[in-house]
């Protein structure tokens, strides 16, 4: 392929951003923020119901970030995409409220459904983020958030795109036990994506899952060492009350030229992480 010299057609990719016009400064804002930098490609997965204030109506929950994908594409230079799930947090909510976990797993199931449709229609390019608690739950909680992760790791099998996971902090150990469940799906390893992974980017670390790194210098250095294949995401928040959480919108693409003009990384490795590695996941 034909590498030009000239950076900016490098498609700088972030692989979960979040935007919200409601708790903070909206996706156009947050768009041309991330293209000012050099950012070119954003990927959006829909921020949990109760930011939103859509109760538990998971259509609309979902619904709302293809309005914002469509807008972004519509007025930035952006190329935006969205992913469509339900947040693991969205099980412990229901039964917080009281509802059965029977019920509740079923309530999921039905969202994670209308998910899949997204993808089948076009509108979305994978399902996400999905997954179960960074913080601490009772068994019979795990269990049935393990049994949505591998029902989202089914769907996205059957409609051929990838799925994002929001987990704990994960090492080797989470990576073979995930590897496991999409075995179980039948749904290519590689099409499983590792929301907001530390460095693991060797084979006998992510057992042919693809990591999305948290784009902190730190990170990507030990990433881009170790040389398997990544995506990197800043997890932006898009949240007035909480600025800069998780890192802020400009920092991908910010991180990526830092790299290559300290050459900690080259042009083609920039390539690789922006270009080839997200089409070989998104098909995009």
């Amino acid at each position: 392929r034909h590498r030009s010299s000239d950076r900016m057609d490098i498609p700088i990719t972030d692989n979960h951003i979040h935007v919200d016009p409601v708790n903070g400064e909206g996706p156009v804002a947050v768009a041309e923020k991330f293209y000012r930098a050099g950012g070119r490609r954003m990927i959006i997965p829909n921020k949990p119901s109760w930011t939103i204030n859509a109760g538990t109506d998971y259509h609309k929950t979902m619904d709302t970030v293809l309005g914002y994908v469509e807008m972004i594409n519509r007025e930035t230079e952006v190329e935006a995409h969205a992913v469509v799930g339900l947040h693991p947090a969205e099980l412990s909510r229901l039964l917080e409220a009281g509802r059965e976990i029977e019920r509740a797993e079923e309530m999921i199931r039905d969202g994670l459904e209308y998910a899949q449709s997204l993808v089948l229609e076009g509108r979305a390019v994978a399902i996400g983020e999905v997954g179960r608690p960074h913080y601490p739950v009772s068994e019979e909680e795990l269990a049935a958030h393990n049994r949505l992760m591998v029902y989202a790791m089914e769907l996205a099998a059957e409609a051929s795109c990838p799925v994002q996971l929001h987990t704990e902090s994960s090492g080797p150990e989470e990576f073979r036990e995930f590897a496991g469940m999409a075995e179980r799906a039948g749904i290519k390893k590689h099409m499983v994506i590792k929301h907001f992974s530390g460095p693991f980017t060797a084979p006998e670390e992510n057992h042919g899952l693809t990591p999305s790194l948290i784009a902190s210098r730190e990170v990507v250095r030990d990433g881009i060492r170790k040389g398997g294949p990544f995506l990197m995401e800043t997890d932006y928040l898009d949240d007035i009350r909480r600025p800069g959480a998780v890192l802020g919108p400009k920092t991908v693409p910010r991180r990526t030229l830092e790299f290559i003009n300290k050459g900690i990384f080259t042009e083609e490795d920039a390539y690789r992480i922006h270009e080839e590695t997200v089409e070989r996941v998104y098909g995009i």
